[in-house]
């Protein structure tokens, strides 16, 4: 469970409760430590423009998951905050890293932490996380690369001056998981506190031979250098253990049923392994009333072995095919970024100019060796369908071996004017990627340099300072080597990179403080993807193109006192526009539901008893492009109680899927479908002092 730590002005950014959002620093200077409820509406809009903006003035859609959302769901991972997100689906990942689709795109890398990439393959927890920001459309001005269809920023703790707290937490559930958290927050002295958090967890659910373990801490120090000057610091290290389960495979065009306990692997051959380092600094310098400096610094190590036996196609009553291998993967990244916002007035013009740098290294050896049968003659094997699958011995041959450097150089500009009733945004972004690798099966060097601008327009018509009505155009891009960048071809070293452009209008109104309606149109295009040369068999051209077009309605906050709301839905409507190297035109886009509701409530009978109940509906999807294996649609309900039983004690029980039903939330192409938990309760308790 998340600590319920509020949002609040600093004492030298305090003025009044209309202007304090405006005037929040970007990230997270302040973010303080509270036991008092919040709220599940957050007015900080900075992550999608890099300066102090409210929410409602960002010209594209932002889902905001609160702590206190947080904390009620009784969530622990990134993945299964996402759940209630409109306009996200959920992949599996493979059983070992986060990946979703943003309308439509599909990512293992668009992931940052305060701003800065957090790009690697694992799974990311949340006990030493404020909120989640997930940015709708593409926006490389602000991210970089990729972001095609949105990006999904953590908001990390920090410590708080002047503030002494401390938080126990414990979770189990009926399926043996559960989890302890610890968060303490110490002033040192008038400038300076540190806070501690850390977790451990253990996992467990329906699935047959599943297990892990997870521990994580992470400190952070917060000091006041001047009056104008703060120093922020951090270090992160996680350690992630689990059985690797790659789901169950199809038949019949749907999730093959009566299985969904059933392990598709080896129990002792399916685990990963995963450690994480990241330490980062962050300052922040104001050098009058209208000019501010910040400055980041982030250094990543991943370290991450997994290994797995996964189903395949070719499934029938009785049998079902095998396959396997093992990856490693060793990456550090170092990125520095730098932001000079600027605020200030030109006669009745109102200004605020960002001027930004961002320069990054990334190193990554990666190593894949394949499981092979039948005394090392086949790569795959056919084996009985039973409720234990029995998995041949087999032995390992490399497959892939590859060493990477990156270097990035960004440099951008961006113009929010205020003319009154109308707010332009506009910027441009210049980004030099240059990627090296080396295929050590092959012998292959490949080399590969790319120089792009990418630009934002946006327009904001406020009739009143509670009402936004906007359109915007933003552009992305992302190179042929795709996501990891861990090795280039011959033929991705001389194709130019996929572009994203997001069109994009819509509505922002806030009736009151702690309620925000939303409301978005939009259609996003994705250009520049490989296709069959129909003049040389065998070659590409970049002649494809895959189309998103949709829309988004929000509600979060509090209608009424005492409900507090988050409820989403969004349409989608994907395929594929001009025929591609993976899928022909008119095929429709994986793991994109035209039908997605995601809602969840609480609402608190007294001050000391409250209730809470959510729902998830997703339409049916297609699990690859491929069009022939359908996940059908569900929809899961979930409830939860919450008492205070003393001043410093509270707890909660939450149930997930409340009336048990079967369904499958994600896939992983057409043969690792996950199947859904049944009915499963949790209790929970935590006690502040």
């Amino acid at each position: 469970m998340a600590s319920a730590a509020t949002v609040a002005p600093t004492a030298a950014s305090a003025t009044t409760d209309a202007d304090t959002d405006a005037q929040r620093d970007y990230l997270p200077g302040n973010i303080v430590v509270s036991g008092e409820r919040d709220s599940y509406v957050n007015e900080d809009g900075s992550t999608g423009t890099k300066t102090p903006t409210p929410i409602i003035d960002v010209p594209q859609a932002v889902t905001v998951i609160t702590a206190d959302q947080l904390e009620d769901q009784a969530v622990t991972s990134l993945n299964d905050a996402l759940r209630f997100v409109p306009g996200v689906s959920l992949e599996t990942g493979e059983g070992h890293r986060d990946e979703v689709f943003i309308r439509g795109q599909e990512t293992t890398a668009d992931f940052y932490i305060d701003g800065l990439r957090d790009d690697a393959q694992y799974y990311r927890p949340l006990y030493n996380v404020e909120r989640v920001e997930v940015l709708k459309g593409a926006n490389a001005l602000i991210f970089g690369r990729g972001a095609g269809g949105g990006a999904i920023n953590r908001v990390a703790k920090v410590g708080e001056l002047g503030v002494t707290e401390h938080s126990l937490g414990a979770q189990v559930d009926t399926f043996g998981a559960f989890n302890i958290t610890g968060d303490a927050n110490l002033p040192a002295s008038d400038n300076l506190a540190v806070r501690l958090t850390g977790t451990y967890e253990e996992f467990d659910n329906h699935r047959d031979v599943y297990e892990g373990r997870f521990f994580g801490f992470s400190p952070t120090v917060t000091a006041n250098l001047g009056p104008d000057t703060r120093l922020y610091a951090y270090y992160t290290y996680d350690d992630d253990e689990r059985v690797v389960d790659r789901g169950v495979p199809s038949l019949n065009g749907g999730p093959l049923r009566g299985f969904d306990e059933t392990f598709f692997g080896d129990p002792e051959y399916n685990f990963s392994d995963v450690e994480v380092h990241i330490g980062r600094t962050r300052l922040e310098h104001d050098f009058s009333g209208a000019w501010s400096l910040n400055a980041s610094v982030m250094f990543a190590d991943y370290d991450k072995f997994y290994s797995n036996i996964v189903p395949g196609g070719g499934t029938t009553d009785t049998t079902v095919n095998l396959s396997g291998y093992e990856s490693g993967t060793d990456r550090q990244n170092l990125i520095g970024q730098l932001n000079l916002v600027g605020q200030f007035e030109t006669g009745s013009l109102a200004h605020t100019l960002l001027i930004g740098a961002e320069a990054g290294t990334q190193d990554t050896d990666s190593v894949r060796d394949r499981a092979l049968f039948n005394n090392g003659a086949a790569t795959g094997v056919t084996v009985a369908l039973d409720d234990t699958i029995t998995v041949p011995s087999f032995t390992l041959a490399p497959q892939r071996a590859s060493a990477s450097e990156l270097s990035t150089l960004s440099f951008y500009a961006q113009e929010q004017l205020d003319i009154g009733i109308l707010q332009l945004v506009a910027g441009v972004r210049y980004d030099r990627f240059d990627l090296e690798s080396t295929d050590f099966i092959s012998g292959f060097d490949g080399d590969r340099v790319d120089s792009r601008w990418s630009t934002r327009f946006g327009a904001i018509l406020k009739p009143q300072e509670n009402l936004s009505v906007y359109a915007s155009y933003a552009e992305s891009f992302l190179p042929q080597s795709g996501d990891q960048f861990v090795m280039l071809s011959q033929q991705s070293a001389s194709l130019e990179p996929e572009t994203f452009e997001n069109l994009e209008a819509g509505v922002k109104w806030a009736p009151h403080r702690e309620l925000l309606l939303t409301a978005a149109i939009f259609r996003l295009t994705r250009s520049n993807t490989t296709a069959p040369d129909p003049a040389n068999t065998g070659l590409v051209i970049l002649a494809g193109e895959s189309e998103v077009e949709g829309f988004e309605l929000g509600l979060v906050g509090e209608p009424v006192d005492g409900l507090s709301v988050s409820l989403g839905y969004a349409y989608l409507d994907g395929e594929i526009t001009s025929t591609t190297t993976s899928a022909a035109a008119g095929t429709t886009l994986q793991q994109v539901p035209e039908h997605q509701i995601t809602a969840w409530a609480r609402y608190d009978v007294t001050d000391r008893i409250a209730f809470g109940a959510g729902l998830t509906h997703l339409s049916e999807q297609f699990a690859s492009l491929s069009n022939n294996v359908v996940l059908p649609a569900y929809t899961r309900v979930d409830a939860a109680v919450f008492f205070e039983a003393t001043e410093t004690l509270t707890l909660q029980a939450n149930v997930e899927n409340l009336f048990d039903e079967d369904y499958y939330p994600s896939a992983h192409g057409d043969n690792n479908i996950q199947p859904g938990a049944p009915l499963n309760a949790s209790i929970g308790a935590r006690l502040r002092f």
